[in-house]
């Protein structure tokens, strides 16, 4: 034997060889840590992603849209342009209301966003003085990214809201004590009220108003400094009674009238307890109304543990509760978690099998010597599969140790990367097997094959995983929400690319050297270089190798040729980024037409309810009346509070069930609801888009705004491609103008707020002042008598104190005239914009109907210019 002479500089196989002790245990210590490390991972269904949004809300009763758009929203986003990393400054304004989505740049760090959220409330709260007066806020939510994973309902027979409320807050508490758990928030739970009806009509046979009334309640209830009595020896505090303790104090309440003499309240008034009206925000579950608490997960934590923990305690939690109430279950993320890790562990045995197969039948296939019959001709070496077979637990292990090492826990991304990487890491492996087979069966001892093997493949493999790994670095690199959602694709197949190469160039060798056994040479052969692939394939392989070496160009320019063809067949392949999750839920929504009663929307929602729990395989339905569901799911794509939305979460058996009535329900919504816009959704993977196609038509004045994304509508309904074409702005709302007679108010002494505030109490009443009670403030609202004030002509019959003490009624200064006007405006970097937005049909992809789409809503754009409109844009 005269084998090749050693090349000279350091060879890390040899070094492990000539450290066998050491191999070894860094080999056996670092499995078992890998081992450790994989079930100390946290686990959650997406990777932690950094939600760089901010809502401010903003409120001003009594302002019409436009008006809080221009004096408050214009405002607001002014002053958050200032603000570092500002982007996207997205809002509506409804009347009375104004909302802004904050959302600063993607390539912002997420250690730098705290600091964002501080100087947005300093700088608005900077120019707060320049508000209209009567604002009430901004208020701020900087928890927009809060996930809900595990919901419950609280639902009782027999017990009233307020009862519930109580057990609630109770559970709540319970349920906060549990580790992990950073925030569990309430849902449905309706304020309770402590109303006094009091006939306008009777007040004013009395002689009496309602200012005088709503003054004695304040001034009685009022809590004030008395002062205290200074002694030599003690400070004794002075108390005045009056406050009301209990309703019937309230009832007893004395009013003087105009005339000397005095009522008791209950006397001119009705005076119960109820809840807030309209209602908020009611959450539904399987067709009985409960309250829902939402358990927010700490950073860091592993929801799968947080599962099994909450299961204990509300295991305990419900054996404490009196008989008739209940708490339920309605959303389970541990579960959905449990599940994607057991599909991984699934399939990642599924790929080690596969893969261990073909190496052993790769690496191990050989032919006796000599002529045998067809069944003993060939047989397989079982020991270079098996030293593959050793390296993927290891580097697997190491893997997990160093995703415990970076702060990488298990998700969607994280494992579908290491699934993706398990094809992969096995390649080094291969070849340095592979190697050092060969030189063995070349007549090379275990430990010249194995650094020899080093010595030719080791830079070459580096060179290949490196450029493999490269392949990813893009989305390592990537500055936005996406990137940073499937960061863990490059991190964690570098990872295990890297640690594959090294596993094989420093404990493959090692592996080779205890299980490689060299096949003996055939009789007569000498020791030496030998040629052993002398099979009809391999000299086949071989002369087509040398062809296309020798005719270089022709290899070339076919490979040119199929490049370019697979370029252009790739301008046929529809685009998605994220697939939809494989998540069981189904999201229904219903949308009614802007400026609907919370009334109306409830009575439909409860039909839409009723018909989807008869619907065969739906396990259960839970509603969300007035608002979307909780972020539950962190790419889902929330609803805002809004009395003319409500959102459905339909849980069918199985994914199969899921296909069948997502296909079926928007035909059964169009016919048997046909008063409502309904919509059915899937949950998504990456960050949440609302609807697949959209365009935004950006322009100055709000009416020819209307005008330009009606046309744009109408050329998205034109495609056959589409599906439930609506825009964000809605419709326009009724509105009843009172027209005052200016003149004749100030005669008799009454203002234009006089009359606001009397209707008001009149029509949605007017918070008087608080009832506590224990550790509870009840607010006392004043109102009319529900027959005196649920229908529009009520406002005419309404009377108003004049300067005189004397009421009139109120059509003798003031004549009610109905229009309309927008219900919500929509602005997008401080100009208005109409969103046009839908659907599209089964099997086709939003970038796809998009790109059809785009070239004829141009061709719009265009004459919109030629026509001098060129401050309105697509």
């Amino acid at each position: 034997m005269n084998p090749e002479q050693p090349k000279d500089g350091f060879n890390l196989s040899k070094w492990a060889l000539d450290h066998p002790a050491l191999t070894r245990y860094l080999m056996v210590v670092l499995m078992l840590l890998g081992f450790a490390a994989y079930f100390q991972l946290g686990q959650d269904e997406d990777p932690p992603f950094t939600f760089r949004a901010m809502v401010v809300r903003t409120y001003w009763p009594g302002a019409t849209a436009q008006q809080v758009a221009e004096q408050v929203t214009d405002k607001l986003e002014r002053t958050l342009q200032e603000v570092p990393f500002a982007d996207k400054i997205r809002s509506y304004s409804k009347p009375g209301e104004s909302q802004i989505i904050f959302q600063i740049k993607d390539s912002s760090k997420a250690a730098d966003v705290a600091g964002v959220w501080y100087a947005v409330r300093k700088k608005i709260g900077d120019m707060r003085y320049t508000l209209p007066a009567g604002v009430q806020g901004p208020f701020f939510n900087d928890d927009f990214g809060d996930v809900y994973g595990v919901i419950y309902a609280l639902q009782a027979d027999g017990f009233s809201y307020a009862e519930l409320k109580t057990f609630a807050d109770d559970v709540r508490q319970r349920l906060l004590r549990v580790p992990d758990v950073a925030k569990v928030e309430q849902f449905g739970v309706q304020d309770e009220k402590l109303f006094i009806e009091i006939s306008q009509k009777r007040l004013a046979q009395l002689g009496l108003d309602f200012n005088q009334v709503l003054t004695q309640l304040g001034q009685q209830n009022a809590v004030e400094s008395a002062g205290a009595v200074q002694t030599p020896l003690d400070i004794v505090q002075v108390r005045v009674a009056g406050q009301f303790e209990a309703v019937e104090q309230l009832r007893a309440m004395p009013i003087r009238g105009n005339s000397g003499s005095q009522l008791r309240l209950g006397d001119i008034a009705e005076i119960k307890r109820g809840y807030v009206d309209p209602p908020a925000v009611k959450v539904r579950h399987q067709g009985r109304e409960v309250i829902a608490l939402g358990v927010s997960m700490a950073k860091g934590g592993d929801i799968i543990a947080l599962g099994k923990a909450l299961k204990t305690a509300t295991a305990g939690i419900s054996a404490n509760l009196p008989a008739g109430i209940e708490l339920v279950q309605i959303q389970d993320q541990p579960t959905a978690v449990a599940s994607s890790v057991n599909e991984f562990v699934k399939v990642l045995i599924e790929a080690v099998v596969i893969v261990l197969a073909v190496s052993f039948i790769a690496l191990g296939f050989h032919r006796r010597p000599g002529q045998h019959p067809l069944w003993k001709r060939y047989y397989i070496d079982m020991r270079p599969g098996l030293v593959v077979g050793i390296t993927i637990p290891l580097v697997l292990a190491v893997t997990f140790l160093s995703m415990s090492y970076f702060g990488i826990g298990l998700h969607k991304i994280s494992l579908g990367s290491l699934i993706i990487a398990l094809g992969l890491l096995v390649d080094d492996a291969i070849i340095a097997v592979e190697m050092m087979v060969r030189k063995m069966e070349e007549g090379y001892d275990k430990v010249r094959a194995a650094t020899f093997a080093y010595e030719i493949t080791a830079m070459p493999m580096l060179t290949g995983t490196l450029i493999t790994a490269v392949g990813f670095l893009p989305i390592g690199l990537a500055q936005s929400t996406v990137g940073e959602y499937t960061f863990a694709i490059f991190a964690v197949t570098v990872i295990a690319l890297v640690l594959s190469w090294i596993v094989s160039v420093y404990f493959v060798p090692y592996l080779g050297t205890l299980l490689l056994k060299a096949k003996p040479l055939p009789e007569g052969a000498a020791a030496g270089h030998q040629e052993h692939f002398d099979t009809p394939f391999y000299k086949t392989f071989r002369r087509a190798v040398n062809w296309c070496v020798e005719y270089r160009w022709i290899t070339i320019g076919a490979t040119v040729l199929f490049f370019a063809l697979g370029i252009l067949g790739m301008g046929k392949v529809q685009q998605q980024f994220f697939p939809d999750s494989s998540r069981p839920e189904i999201m229904v929504d219903i949308w009614f037409p802007e400026g609907t009663s919370f009334a109306a929307n409830e009575l439909t929602a409860k039909r839409v309810e009723e018909r989807l729990l008869k619907e065969e395989g739906v396990r259960s339905v839970s509603t969300w009346v007035g608002s979307g569901v909780p972020r539950f799911y962190l790419p889902l794509d929330q609803v805002f509070p809004q009395s003319n939305v409500s959102q459905f979460i339909v849980l069918p058996k199985d994914l199969k069930v899921r296909e069948s009535l997502r296909i079926k329900l928007p035909a059964l919504l169009a016919q048997e609801f046909p008063e409502v816009r309904g919509r059915i959704k899937l949950l998504p993977n990456g960050p949440p888009v609302p609807y697949p196609v959209q365009f935004r038509v950006v322009g100055t004045d709000p009416l020819v705004l209307r005008e330009r994304a009606d046309e744009v509508k109408a050329a998205m309904r034109e495609s056959a491609n589409t599906r439930g074409v609506n825009d964000n702005w809605n419709e326009s709302v009724k509105v009843l103008r009172l027209e005052v007679d200016q003149s004749k108010a100030r005669a008799l002494g009454v203002t234009s707020q006089s009359i606001a505030q009397a209707s008001k109490t009149i029509l949605a009443g007017s918070t008087v002042g608080q009832f506590r009670e224990g550790d509870k403030l009840i607010d006392i609202v004043l109102r009319q008598p529900l027959d005196e004030r649920n229908a529009i002509t009520d406002i005419a019959n309404a009377y108003l104190p004049t300067a005189s003490g004397k009421s009139i009624p109120l059509t003798q200064i003031a004549k009610p005239v109905f229009t309309w006007e927008p219900g919500v405006m929509w602005r997008e970097n401080r100009d208005y914009a109409i969103t046009v937005q839908g659907d599209i049909v089964e099997g086709l992809q939003g970038a796809t109907v998009t790109a059809e789409l785009l070239p004829g809503l141009k061709a719009i754009e265009a004459k919109w210019q030629q026509n001098g409109m060129s401050g309105y844009r697509i």
